[in-house]
């Protein structure tokens, strides 16, 4: 899934979009992240000030929007691609 269209479905619901939230956007579509944690301690490499608090609200955000699934383990989701067999 596409940065810009994840941050135009983002803007469609009155979010607004900060370095901060960029940032963890890319690091989300650049990694395999298991938890919350380790998209914090990545985020924490790039910018010192960012708080886990953002972190797990930008997660969650993303999540009831539908583009992540925990079980996915916090990869982008394609969510208009037909399932696969194995779904």
């Amino acid at each position: 899934m596409e940065k810009k269209y994840l941050i135009d479905e983002l803007k469609k619901n009155g979010f607004r979009i900060t370095k901060q939230r960029e940032m963890l956007l890319d690091i989300i579509l650049e990694n395999n992240c298991s938890c919350i944690k380790e998209i914090y301690y990545k985020a924490q490499k790039k910018d010192k000030n960012i708080g886990f608090a953002t972190v797990y609200r930008m997660v969650n955000m993303l999540e009831n929007m539908g583009f992540i699934n925990r079980k996915n383990m916090y990869r982008i989701c394609l969510l208009y691609t037909s399932p696969s067999p194995r779904d």
